[in-house]
């Protein structure tokens, strides 16, 4: 564990720095409006790419992580349900889209996210759950930072020998890039884990299970970006872009925790495989390291917050504000996600969907109240009570199972 846990430290400290810099070229070629267009955009899509292989990774984890020999059924039917289900989510977010954006923003670059997403970057991460599932998370980190790199390296080219940049040349270059990275990613899998089995056997049980992964993630998603959207529509686009530059910052700022809960998240599943205790015990191991990071984080945001229009530029003055709003994400964050891999390593995967969906609707209703009377503001607060409650009643779910399962131990 620690040894995976250091590579993907290494992996997303690299990424933090490459993140760093990515978004102040980006945020700077594309201006507020600009940027703003591409987190509206961004965020309907993000929402949406969850239920692209409907949550088949995440069973490839659980099941190999237990039982080696399903890999490559595991595998197959995971890039079978990329396509299958990629396709019907470009028909709804091309739907979709008429009645969320404003005019201005180009049908255009929603097909070109879209295709990155729902195609190419599935695949990609499932490439890396397929190394993180044998504890390989060396080639995981890879995997995980390689899109990162060529997304630099892009936008660092664009802002260079384009005057004007525009978000639909942005677009075409984020495609090229996913692609690419796919194709390594796929590469690597075939040569050092094997190709997949194609077959349409025990697919039903596997859709009928990762949908519930879908839904987890569809929930993160609302949770983290609809506001963005909300924003676009009922506020304004630079609203949008100083909003979504700061909580791009808290993100970047969660990073480090992720890289233990990636490199920890298969030894949920095999702890769990004895019930809720094995995986909360496991759990109360990492919160002090990932509780304690993100205080001492949470304090830096709000110290560094006013270099923030000296680094970004002027169009970003308000972003340091929001900065400040978020300083308490990380902490929410890192409850709520130990919380949760709790629960699905323990096999309640579906108790952890009906809590982010109710989250999710909370927040939808809050933003629509605040959104229209306070702007970014009000998209603060309303993803501050929603990361809260959500940490709150994960807390809460995972203190009862684990109750109830001593209760019955007793009684027997």
């Amino acid at each position: 564990m620690a040894r995976n846990t250091l590579w993907m430290f290494l992996a997303h400290g690299l990424r933090i720095v490459i993140e760093a810099v990515y978004f102040v070229l980006i945020a700077r070629a594309l201006h507020v409006q600009g940027y703003g267009t591409l987190v509206s955009v961004g965020a309907l899509v993000g929402i949406l790419s969850p239920f692209a292989g409907m949550g088949t990774g995440y069973l490839l984890i659980k099941k190999v992580a237990r039982d080696v020999t399903s890999y490559k059924r595991c595998l197959g039917n995971a890039l079978l349900m990329v396509l299958i289900s990629g396709a019907a989510l470009m028909v709804i977010a091309l739907s979709v889209s008429k009645f969320v954006f404003p005019a201005k923003i180009p049908l255009t670059l929603l097909i070109l996210i879209a295709v990155s997403d729902f195609f190419f970057a599935r695949v990609v991460e499932i490439s890396g759950q397929a190394f993180q599932a044998f504890h390989r998370l060396k080639r995981t980190a890879l995997i995980q930072i390689l899109p990162n790199i060529l997304r630099l390296i892009a936008i660092a080219s664009l802002s260079t020998f384009v005057t004007a940049p525009t978000v639909l040349q942005w677009g075409y270059l984020n495609l090229l890039c996913t692609f690419i990275c796919m194709s390594i990613g796929m590469w690597l899998v075939h040569k050092e884990l094997g190709r997949p089995s194609y077959t349409l056997s025990g697919i039903r049980e596997q859709i009928d299970e990762g949908f519930y992964f879908s839904v987890s993630h569809t929930a993160r998603g609302v949770n983290n970006d609809i506001d963005k959207t909300m924003l676009a529509r009922l506020s304004t686009l630079e609203a949008t872009g100083v909003y979504g530059a700061a909580y791009r910052i808290a993100r970047v700022a969660f990073t480090p925790i992720l890289s233990l809960l990636f490199a920890t998240y298969a030894n949920f599943f095999e702890r769990g495989a004895s019930g809720i205790r094995g995986s909360l015990d496991y759990a109360k191991k990492l919160f002090p390291i990932a509780g304690g990071y993100s205080i001492i984080v949470g304090i830096l945001m709000v110290a560094m917050s006013p270099l923030l229009p000296y680094i970004m530029g002027t169009d970003y003055t308000d972003a340091a504000s929001a900065l400040r709003w978020l300083a308490p994400l990380p902490f929410l964050k890192a409850v709520q996600f130990i919380a949760g891999d709790t629960l699905t390593g323990a096999d309640f995967q579906r108790v952890r969907s009906i809590i982010q969906v109710i989250v999710a609707g909370f927040n939808v209703s809050i933003n629509l109240w605040l959104i229209p009377r306070y702007g970014w503001h009000g998209a603060a607060w309303a993803s501050l009570a929603s990361d809260g409650l959500l940490a709150v009643l994960m807390c809460l779910v995972v203190l009862f199972l684990s109750r109830r399962t001593v209760v019955s131990n007793n009684m027997m």
